[in-house]
């Protein structure tokens, strides 16, 4: 599995895909983690358009954030999303993490999302990260196996009063980098 994904920069090249993206991801149920409010938007033009579209929406919580296409390098095929936010506003610090992922439906289960947090690190450690935190719903199996492959040491388990978890308890991991 190892080296067989790239992270790249959203571009013009990947918009068909991004938009399929969002469709699975809508047909399945899913949150949009990681995906820089596409769940929001109607088109590949306004999603990319991130820095105004997300500052207008979160306001004074708005944090800039590197947002990544995770690329299957066989195929060029957009498989998953994950975004760096930094510096942690208070939301962010107490219920979101740094680090948020998504693995589209149709490519889980193959060990893409370990590949991505483990590819993301080093870009965080660019930015002068030592250490990031990722969040949880304590139901998601998937994720928790995740980010403890990837160094994750769960501080504590709290309760989610920003309803961002389907348990109502959200568990927070650190990764020193």
């Amino acid at each position: 599995m190892m080296g067989k994904l790239l992270l790249v920069r959203p571009s013009k090249q990947y918009a068909d895909q991004v938009m399929s993206y969002k469709k699975e991801m809508e047909q399945n149920g899913d949150s949009f983690d990681g995906c820089a409010g596409l769940e929001d938007v109607h088109s590949f033009e306004e999603w990319i358009d991130f820095e105004n579209r997300l500052k207008a929406k979160y306001k004074d919580g708005y944090v800039p954030s590197e947002i990544f296409l995770a690329i299957r390098q066989t195929d060029n095929h957009v498989v998953g999303m994950i975004d760096f936010r930094h510096p942690l506003s208070d939301f962010l610090f107490n219920f979101g993490g740094n680090i948020g992922y998504s693995v589209r439906p149709s490519e889980r289960q193959k060990g893409y999302a370990s590949e991505m947090l483990r590819l993301i690190l080093p870009i965080c450690r660019d930015f002068g990260e030592n250490r990031v935190l990722l969040t949880c719903d304590k139901n998601n199996e998937a994720s928790r196996k995740t980010i403890i492959k990837n160094g994750g040491v769960l501080e504590e388990e709290i309760i989610d009063t920003a309803e961002l978890s389907k348990s109502g308890i959200l568990q927070r991991y650190w990764i020193s980098i």
